[in-house]
């Protein structure tokens, strides 16, 4: 965010948007400028990743499935473009932290850490604000937190991609929190830092996609939808973010019914063979809430 206030400045803010006399390293104007650009950015990222996903990546056949909402992509746009402007606010605070250099943030390859450096924190980055989301999710989901801050995300319980980002404002900050943290305790370069932003928001776009394809190889490890379309359905199993360890470890792991053959798609294409046999939809799927795999 850094580079990004620091080259809107340069180039587009002085003086068509700011007065020369206002000097761009003034608390207030960065302020007003980095709630511009993190909301602005928010829209435009989560109105154009979803979308782009929705249209051709969604299986759209899932908009029949019993368990999903009349009107849902509309409510959870709204929910979520109602919502970015809440979490942007505390957002804002940790990225002036950022741009008036308590961070670790740098930009010049040229250092000691080198290229090496900047593909190692790529790495632990991931593994990072993985390990952290997972008990961050997990506190979500306790009995005292959950209907206060989280319960609003699980309405969708088949998401569409447009339920992304449709959370609770705090519940979005502080899953978002990992991704902050971060810089503030290991070198970062700052060019890498905006693109695993944007890394990040397209993976939480993904597993809310509904294509559970994943590679055979892969499927024990990565935590894609059809982990995460079980997490809505099922509440308390998958709550990681870009791999199943934790889950693992932690003892929520649930294998994917959809990898079983029984999850939202299959649920769907019956509901189709039952219409079609008897001429009406079946008010239920087949889904059951209490199977473990």
């Amino acid at each position: 965010m850094d580079l990004v206030l620091n080259t809107a400045d340069h180039y587009i803010l002085t003086p068509h948007v700011y007065p020369t006399w206002w000097k761009e390293d003034d608390v207030t104007r960065q302020l007003i400028s980095l709630f511009a650009i993190v909301n602005i950015g928010g829209y435009i990222m989560y109105l154009s990743l979803a979308t782009l996903s929705f249209f051709f990546v969604f299986d759209r056949r899932l908009l029949k499935h019993p368990k999903i909402l009349k009107d849902q992509v509309k409510l959870e746009i709204m929910y979520t473009c109602s919502s970015i402007p809440l979490m942007a606010v505390p957002t804002v605070a940790l990225f002036l932290l950022e741009v008036r250099g308590y961070s670790k943030l740098y930009d010049s390859v040229d250092n000691k850490l080198g290229y090496a450096g900047i593909v190692i924190s790529a790495f632990t980055f991931i593994l990072f604000t993985d390990a952290c989301i997972y008990w961050i999710h997990r506190f979500l989901h306790h009995k005292l937190v959950y209907k206060h801050v989280h319960k609003p995300h699980h309405k969708w319980l088949v998401p569409t991609p447009f339920a992304s980002h449709a959370f609770h404002p705090l519940d979005g900050f502080l899953q978002s929190c990992p991704y902050h943290i971060y810089p503030f305790l290991f070198p970062l370069h700052k060019g890498l830092y905006l693109c695993l932003f944007v890394f990040v928001n397209i993976w939480t776009v993904s597993i809310h996609d509904g294509d559970y394809r994943v590679p055979d190889v892969l499927k024990p490890f990565i935590n894609g939808s059809a982990h995460h379309t079980d997490h809505h359905l099922f509440y308390n199993y998958n709550y990681g973010q870009f791999f199943t360890l934790w889950d693992r470890i932690g003892g929520s792991f649930r294998w994917p019914s959809s990898f079983n053959g029984e999850g939202p798609a299959n649920a769907v294409e019956e509901l189709d063979k039952s219409a079609a046999q008897n001429g009406h939809t079946p008010q239920n799927g087949h889904l059951d809430p209490k199977k473990k795999n």
